[in-house]
Parts: C-alpha cells; sequence; structure tokens
C-alpha cells in the first residue's frame, strides 16, 4: 500500500493532513527496500540508495522556465489520475469523504503551483540575467495578490492556463453572499476520464482541482473553503461549478484594503 510523504510546505489551511511515512518502498517489485539473504548461517543485508543519472542532475536542477511551454501526455494524466481515484474510492466510506480526500490531493499541488507562478512572473523567472536575479528579492513580492480580484483573475487566467493550456470559462460572484465566487469550467480535464456510476451521481472528481484552487488561495493568504459542484446541461454535460468560500477575515482585510486604495 503505497504512502504520501508530509509536504514540506507551510499553510494555515484546515486540509493539509500530515501522512505517516511508511518504512517499505516498491523497488524492484518487492515492498522491502533491503533485502537479506541467508547462507550458511550468514547474513548479507544490501540498503537500496538513491541512483543519480549519468550528468549528476536531478529534477532539481532544471530551470523551472524550461517546462513553460511543455505540455504533458493526455494518456498519462488519465492514467495516474484513474489511479488516484481508485486509490481515494478504497478507503471512503460516503460521496463527501471521496471528495475530501481528492480535495486533500490536490491542495499540497495548488501550494506550489503559486511559488510557480510567481517566480515565473518575477525578473528572475522571465530573465537569467545576473542583474535580473539580484533585484528579484522585491519584485517577486510585489507580484503576490493583496486583494481579491488580482488573486481571482490570477486563479482564471493564470492557473488554468498553466493547468490545462486554457482560461476558465467564467467567473462569476454570489448575489447573495459577497464572499462567495464562482469558477465555471464547461469541460474539466478530469472529468473526461472517469466514469461516475448512477448511484453516485453527485460525486465530482473535478474535487481535485477544487483542492488545487484552495491551496493556491491559501498560499497567497486569502483562506478559503474550495468545492467542486456538477451543474450539467444539454450543452455541457460536464459543467462544473468551482465554488470558493473565503473567510470573515478575508472580507474583512478586504474592506481595510479597499479604504486605502490599495489595489
Amino acid at each position: 500500500m503505497p504512502s504520501y510523504p508530509p509536504s514540506l510546505a507551510s499553510s494555515p489551511s484546515r486540509h493539509l493532513s500530515q501522512y505517516s511515512t511508511s518504512s517499505s518502498t516498491l523497488v524492484g517489485g518487492t515492498a522491502n527496500p533491503t533485502s537479506t539473504s541467508m547462507s550458511t548461517g550468514a547474513s548479507t543485508t544490501t540498503t537500496a540508495t538513491l541512483r543519480y543519472p549519468s550528468t549528476r542532475k536531478t529534477i532539481y536542477d532544471r530551470n523551472l522556465n524550461r517546462s513553460r511551454n511543455a505540455e504533458l501526455s493526455r494518456a498519462s494524466f488519465a492514467y495516474l489520475f484513474m489511479e488516484m481515484v481508485s486509490y481515494a474510492h478504497r478507503r471512503v466510506q460516503g460521496i463527501q469523504d471521496f471528495e475530501k480526500r481528492l480535495n486533500e490531493q490536490g491542495y499540497p499541488l495548488g501550494l506550489k503551483m503559486l511559488d510557480l507562478i510567481l517566480y515565473r512572473s518575477s525578473p528572475a523567472g522571465s530573465s537569467s540575467s545576473t542583474s535580473s536575479t539580484s533585484s528579484s528579492g522585491g519584485a517577486a513580492g510585489s507580484n503576490r495578490p493583496l486583494r481579491l480580484l488580482p488573486l481571482l483573475t490570477l486563479l482564471t487566467t493564470k492557473l488554468y492556463p498553466l493547468l490545462f493550456s486554457r482560461p476558465a470559462d467564467s467567473l462569476e460572484q454570489s448575489t447573495t453572499n459577497p464572499g462567495e465566487y464562482m469558477i465555471i469550467d464547461n469541460t474539466p480535464l478530469t472529468n473526461q476520464y472517469i466514469s461516475v456510476p448512477k448511484e453516485m451521481s453527485q460525486l465530482s472528481v473535478a474535487a481535485y482541482i477544487a483542492g488545487i484552487i484552495e491551496g493556491v488561495c491559501d498560499g497567497a493568504g486569502f483562506e478559503c473553503k474550495a468545492s467542486a459542484h456538477n451543474t450539467a446541461t444539454d450543452v455541457w454535460p460536464n459543467r462544473t461549478v468551482f465554488l470558493i468560500k473565503f473567510e470573515d477575515h478575508v472580507l474583512e482585510r478586504e474592506k481595510e484594503l479597499e479604504r486605502q486604495g490599495v489595489k
């Protein structure tokens, strides 16, 4: 049974659960990183070590701008996401628990995506020159959204194109609650490869995307609760609404910044 290591990113969110790390990992088809062979009363223990490529460089040595325009195979994503849904399905007691687990899987990704977006929008991310790198300290901080509208614009025009190569279809604000916003996606990628049975028709596997959105908002200092809701139509059978409910203190800070004229 695979296990997830705890996330290194710190966040005030209530959804960033700490997973216990198992001592056994899957190496070469076995569940033990160490193998012991017994012969003539003597034991020999071989410990698996991290293998580096011939260039001695890992993924951490790769420039973050190298994959700016790269695209992942949809077949690879479909296979990986199918396994994620299957893993979560084996450990749930209801639809709400199911969506909560998918949300928790997407949340750490949202925290990392925020850092990546802010880095690429800073001078250090757009240029590799020494002068740009030296002056990136203040510029990187200025790119972080301070108001709700810049945050929502970042979600729909920066995060969505980075994940799905297209912006979100629509952004709306609730007419009854000023702290609720809705991001509408007519064709969410997560729903295109998952077949939901009739007895679980209320399930929205796009809760994984809602977890990513929640991670970005929490990482930016806008604590919220994001959820995915199926709102199918005749034209868009997979239409999904991502409902974002911001905390009260976020709305109070928004009013104060508006009074001060901060944009």
